[in-house]
């Protein structure tokens, strides 16, 4: 790790802080404008929000990125449950972006995450970019993304087990947590608490 570079949890004090930098990690990137800074906001207050790994990096005395966890669980076939946890959203602020320091705090985190004793992640995301930290598909484990039909192939649903075999055997399907679905009436009301950014529609996003 770098010398100037400190991993470390968040404090309170710097929520707006890193509220903001969310927004300007994700904006415009997927869609004009962006939510995850109000998924963020909103999840501090739910009883999934994993407050244990919080995690930002801080480079010489400024916060660069964040990650935020959340306890889930996939619903199995024989009606039983398995608890996982899920990350994102992943924030770097952009002029960092590219240099690393998403991967340094994804690493540092999932590492704490099993030291929690969590037994898997399940994510959401680029699949060439997790497949690097040892993710797959959720599909190749029996792990199916709800509500896509299991013959349909979801490369951006992945999984990776931090305890060997504790997916072993388990058939069932994720759903997103509840925290990351958010009205657009609510994302814009929220805005307002930050500097005006122009929406652009532009090449690669989602919608």
């Amino acid at each position: 790790m770098e010398n100037n570079i400190i991993i470390r949890l968040e404090n309170k004090e710097e929520w707006k802080q890193v509220e903001n930098l969310t927004r300007e990690a994700f904006w415009n990137k997927y869609h004009p404008g962006c939510s995850e800074h109000y998924i963020l906001h909103k999840f501090r207050k739910r009883s999934d929000f994993v407050k244990e790994l919080d995690y930002v990096v801080e480079k010489d005395g400024e916060v660069i990125a964040h990650i935020m966890y959340c306890n889930s669980k996939i619903q199995c076939d024989n009606r039983d449950f398995v608890s996982v946890m899920t990350f994102g959203p992943v924030s770097v602020l952009p002029k960092y972006q590219g240099k690393g320091y998403g991967s340094k705090l994804i690493k540092f985190t999932m590492g704490k995450a099993k030291t929690l004793g969590c037994g898997a992640l399940a994510i959401t995301g680029d699949p060439k970019y997790y497949r690097k930290f040892g993710f797959v598909s959720g599909q190749s484990m029996n792990i199916y993304y709800d509500p896509f039909p299991r013959n349909e192939e979801i490369p951006f649903f992945m999984v990776k087990e931090l305890q060997s075999g504790y997916l072993s055997g388990v058939i069932g399907t994720f759903k997103d947590p509840e925290g990351y679905i958010v009205e657009d009436v609510e994302v814009e009301k929220f805005d307002t608490n930050f500097p005006t950014k122009e929406k652009k529609i532009l090449p690669g996003q989602l919608s």
